[in-house]
């Protein structure tokens, strides 16, 4: 269950085929489920509840934090979550912080 503003849900393979395109996949997941779930490969773990400040960081601080290029307003972004309701949250923070 991973949505995107072009298309509502994208299944594993299309993921896999758009982060081939360089695409920044951001898992909204706590961190114990990454640890008791898993973690998708080549995504950033940026749990639901630090994700509205994170996508606002200086850009140095959120490579420092999260050893990732902070992505600008209309780079390609997908959030995932468990069963797709975080990730429907995370797009929303995100488009209303001018993200396209």
């Amino acid at each position: 269950s991973l949505c995107a503003a072009g298309a509502p849900n994208l299944s594993y393979q299309e993921l896999k085929d758009l982060k081939k395109a360089s695409v920044l996949h951001i898992d909204v997941r706590e961190r114990w489920e990454i640890d008791k779930f898993g973690k998708i490969p080549e995504s950033i773990n940026i749990p639901l509840g630090e994700l509205m400040e994170a996508l606002q960081m200086d850009p140095a601080e959120f490579k420092e934090q999260y050893n990732q290029k902070m992505p600008s307003k209309s780079d390609p972004v997908v959030f995932s979550c468990l069963a797709g309701t975080r990730s429907k949250q995370a797009l929303g923070f995100a488009m209303s912080l001018g993200f396209s």
